[in-house]
């Protein structure tokens, strides 16, 4: 039986790397009732859902975790695979994120696992990032640099459906961020993307509630004022010693303030990878995830 609501979340913890599947967008008819129904026995441990570039389509996201629902339970036992949503909104500043804090609402309130906040530019607007997730009654770092919550009663009403969930007052208790509460069942993420996120990276990682980030090499080359080229395989793109050593610089902060560091792998790179000590791993490769489960000795079915 699974021992949380979150497989992402009850793999990390016995240190085991997590696999991700999804684009940074999709097309307009990914968000589908049968669509769910099919990624509930997907090869991968979370699905991320690139709202950031994708459609803000709520009414798709609900019909979609509807479908996952009535899919599951995963072979894992769990009633659904771990959603987590790219946010539309950027992290450049506290108060672009608290203007746009309804955009965390609307998602959290469809029953999602967790939400990655991309351009994660300082430590102010990570705060309000987390707040934003979080209802008032949970205080675990409350008065140690974070306030309280700002989540509003009412949102609970479908989100508890999705996790299996009968009452309501057991959804607000679980919808917390872990680690920072070790009962969370929500997993939040960054992008540290930019030159001022890197610049700040200590900071802002330092921030309670962050569960993983990643320094995300295509908006860094950007910022960076690095040109790629796009014909290239991916792992050709990104050769720079500059962005080399930007992932090297959130890594270390990462470990430092126990935050899961989320690298691309393939089949060639993934036990060099987790030997790095990445746990979080992009790349939509089943192959490579075959290969890392069976090198980590991994237990739980997907």
């Amino acid at each position: 039986m699974p021992k949380r609501i979150n497989r992402a979340i009850e793999l990390l913890e016995s240190d085991q790397p997590i696999y991700y599947s999804g684009l940074h967008s999709f097309s307009r008819n990914f968000l589908t009732y049968d669509q769910g129904k099919i990624d509930s026995k997907i090869w991968a441990d979370y699905i991320n859902i690139g709202m950031e570039h994708g459609a803000f389509d709520m009414g798709g996201l609900e019909s979609y975790m509807d479908g996952l629902v009535d899919g599951g339970p995963t072979a894992s036992g769990h009633i659904t695979p771990t959603v987590i949503i790219e946010l539309p909104v950027q992290g450049e500043s506290a108060e672009i994120i608290k203007y746009n804090s309804w955009q965390i609402r609307q998602i959290l309130a469809r029953g999602v696992h967790g939400i990655l906040l991309c351009e994660a530019t300082n430590a102010k607007a990570v705060t309000a990032f987390v707040e934003s997730c979080r209802y008032k009654i949970n205080d675990a770092g409350v008065g140690q640099g974070l306030e309280d919550g700002t989540r509003g009663v009412g949102s609970e009403y479908i989100a508890k459906i999705k996790w299996g969930i009968d009452d309501d007052n057991e959804y607000r208790l679980k919808a917390d961020p872990w680690p920072l509460n070790p009962n969370g069942e929500l997993l939040l993420g960054l992008k540290i993307e930019t030159i001022q996120g890197l610049e700040n990276c200590e900071e802002i990682l330092s921030v309670p509630g962050i569960g993983f980030a990643e320094m995300g090499p295509g908006d860094m080359s950007m910022s960076m004022k690095i040109k790629r080229d796009s014909n290239l395989p991916r792992e050709l793109q990104f050769v720079d010693p500059r962005l080399e050593q930007a992932s090297v610089r959130v890594k270390n902060a990462c470990d430092k303030n126990g935050v899961k560091f989320l690298e691309v792998a393939n089949k060639d790179n993934i036990i060099k990878t987790i030997d790095s000590g990445a746990r979080v791993i992009a790349g939509q490769s089943e192959e490579a995830a075959t290969i890392g489960r069976k090198y980590t000795k991994r237990q739980m079915k997907v």
